[in-house]
């Protein structure tokens, strides 16, 4: 019932939001507004899970889920806090030291601090061990930064990133090289950190090159333990990989084709929509047990990974799907709001199985773990 009640609450603060922005495809993204965010943090919407001390709201994480489900299925301009409230907060709350979480919690509960991710680098995208970011200690007792991250969205317009780098050489046997692996909170304003802009195919900017050189980072800014990088990275990804933008990026586009078949029906078109909800359905169920995993206290990698896999899959299918069945013509320029939502998702497509992890990447993950069992 408190669910059910919290997204009327939702649905009706987006009625009265209406006008104040465009509803977008990949909203979670490319819909940066600072000011609708800290709206959001005035309701306590964001940090809704954590602890009251922490600035939070001691919800739980399917009272979240609601919410983001709501705001994305809106298309609502979220990506200024998207990153810091699904998983940089979560893993400020659980490695953090006191001073990092009553410093920086409160402030992203509020929509008033942004993060991005600091994973990724060229030749080390899915295989995150061989990353060559490094950090040393200094004779200062903290350490310097020195390395080069790519994909990192809003970094241009985010306050901090966590930085996963390595602090000492990779040990011996398979697993040797996710040792040495340790995760810092960086201050993006901080002298030595340059950030170039990568630009998508539809000339958006999200994508970032952000460059350390001689960073000097504080000792507080250690997040949780030296050399416990990959274990503390791989429990960040299932809050990224988990939730429904995984497979709401193109909700835009399935809702105005479904409107479209109001007054125009089509049998074909029909039942292209039947099987698109049919697995969309099915996808949100998965995704909604991870959300309940979360309050639990467990993470589930594995189910997070399959979400993120078939929501990819499902998104990519949905703007093939609806061009086949449909005689709209995607342009950003086309004159129906169908066709814009069509060119948008086409042109962001290439990216959707790359954030968050690549579907080859997660399958074997998914088959690794089920081999375990």
């Amino acid at each position: 019932m408190a669910t059910k009640v919290l997204r009327a609450e939702v649905r009706t603060f987006l009625e009265t939001e209406a006008g104040t922005y465009t509803p977008q495809v990949d909203s979670w993204l490319g819909g940066v507004d600072p000011d609708f965010s800290r709206r959001l943090g005035e309701r306590g919407w964001l940090g809704m899970t954590w602890p009251k001390e922490y600035g939070g709201h001691e919800r739980t994480a399917v009272e979240r889920y609601a919410v983001t489900e709501e705001l994305l299925a809106a298309g609502a301009p979220v990506a200024a806090h998207w990153i810091a409230d699904r998983q940089s907060g979560p893993s400020l709350l659980r490695y953090g030291n006191e001073e990092l979480k009553h410093t920086l919690l409160p402030r992203i509960a509020a929509g008033e601090c942004f993060f991005v991710i600091g994973m990724s680098e060229a030749d080390a995208g899915s295989d995150l061990a061989a990353i060559r970011t490094r950090a040393e200690r200094d004779e200062r007792g903290g350490w310097v930064l020195n390395g080069t991250k790519m994909w990192t969205s809003h970094a241009h317009l985010a306050h901090y990133a966590i930085v996963l780098t390595r602090t000492s050489p990779p040990g011996e046997g398979p697993r040797g090289r996710h040792q040495g692996l340790t995760q810092f909170v960086v201050d993006l304003s901080a002298p030595g950190v340059t950030v170039n802009p990568i630009r998508i195919l539809d000339g958006g900017h999200h994508f970032n090159e952000v460059v350390f050189q001689d960073v000097a980072l504080p000792a507080g800014m250690l997040l949780g333990e030296e050399g416990n990088g990959w274990h503390q990275v791989t429990a960040e990804l299932a809050y990224e990989r988990s939730g429904p933008e995984r497979w709401l990026s193109t909700f835009q586009v399935l809702d105005l084709f479904a409107r479209s078949l109001i007054t125009r029906p089509n049998p074909a078109a029909d039942a292209a929509l039947g099987r698109l909800a049919a697995r969309l359905l099915a996808i949100r169920q998965l995704s909604l047990r991870t959300a309940a995993a979360f309050d639990r206290g467990d993470l589930p990698d594995l189910p997070a990974a399959m979400v993120k896999d078939l929501g990819t899959t499902f998104e990519a299918d949905l703007i093939d799907e609806v061009r086949r069945v449909t005689d709209v013509a995607p342009s950003l320029d086309a004159p129906s709001p169908l066709g814009r939502a069509m060119a948008m998702a086409q042109l962001h497509a290439p990216g959707y199985t790359l954030r968050g992890g690549t579907n080859e990447i997660l399958r074997s993950i998914v088959a690794k773990g089920l081999a375990l069992r």
